[in-house]
C-alpha cells in the first residue's frame, strides 16, 4: 500500500528524470573487443515512460556517460530531454527546470548511486531501485520493490500515473487502442 505522504508527493509530479546505468539498466556494462558498449533495457520500464509521455509528463535522462545505445533508447521512447556526458548532474537538473518551467516539487528523479544524491536532495520525489546503494536509499522517498533495469522505473511511472489520476485513462487508451 502506498502511504499518503508518498501519494501526495507523487500527485504533484509533472516530470520524470532518470539516471541510466543501474536504473534503466541493471548496471551491467558490456563491451566488445573494440570497446563498443552495449546496454540492455526493460520493455516494461519503456512502456511506463511511453505512458507518462502520452499523459503529458516531461521525461528526461541525466547521465554521466555518453553512449549511442542510450541516445537510441531515448529517441525510441519519445523522451523530452537527454543530458549525456553530464559531469555535474545538478547543473543539468537546473537547466532542465529552467527550460521547462518546473519547480523542484514537480520532479521525480530515480538514481541508484552516489553521484545521484545531489539530484535526489533537490527534487520533490526522490526515488531509487531496491538494489541502489544504501546511501541513496536514505535520500529516497520511494524505494521500488524492483531492481534497476527490471521494472523499477515502471513501478514509479505507475505510481505517478495513479497518484495524478491519469492511470485509468492511459489504461483505457491502450486497451481500446485510442
Amino acid at each position: 500500500m502506498v502511504n499518503l505522504e508518498l501519494k501526495y508527493a507523487a500527485s504533484k509530479i509533472k516530470a520524470l528524470v532518470t539516471d541510466v546505468d543501474g536504473v534503466l539498466t541493471d548496471g551491467s556494462l558490456t563491451f566488445d573487443e573494440d570497446g563498443k558498449e552495449y546496454k540492455t533495457f526493460n520493455a516494461k520500464d519503456g512502456q511506463g515512460i511511453v505512458m507518462l509521455n502520452k499523459a503529458g509528463f516531461v521525461t528526461a535522462i541525466i547521465t554521466a556517460r555518453e553512449n549511442g545505445t542510450v541516445r537510441y533508447r531515448f529517441k525510441n521512447l519519445g523522451m523530452t530531454k537527454l543530458y549525456e556526458g553530464s559531469k555535474n548532474k545538478i547543473a543539468s537538473l537546473k537547466e532542465f527546470m529552467s527550460e521547462f518551467g518546473l519547480k523542484p516539487e514537480e520532479i521525480a528523479y530515480m538514481g541508484d548511486d552516489l553521484p545521484d544524491i545531489c539530484v535526489l536532495k533537490e527534487v520533490g520525489l526522490p526515488c531509487c531501485p531496491c538494489d541502489a546503494v544504501e546511501e541513496v536509499k536514505k535520500y529516497s522517498k520511494f524505494v521500488s520493490s524492483k531492481n534497476g533495469g527490471n521494472g523499477a522505473i515502471r513501478e514509479l511511472c505507475d505510481l505517478i500515473l495513479k497518484s495524478t489520476e491519469k492511470y485509468d485513462s492511459m489504461l483505457s487508451a491502450i486497451i481500446n487502442r485510442e
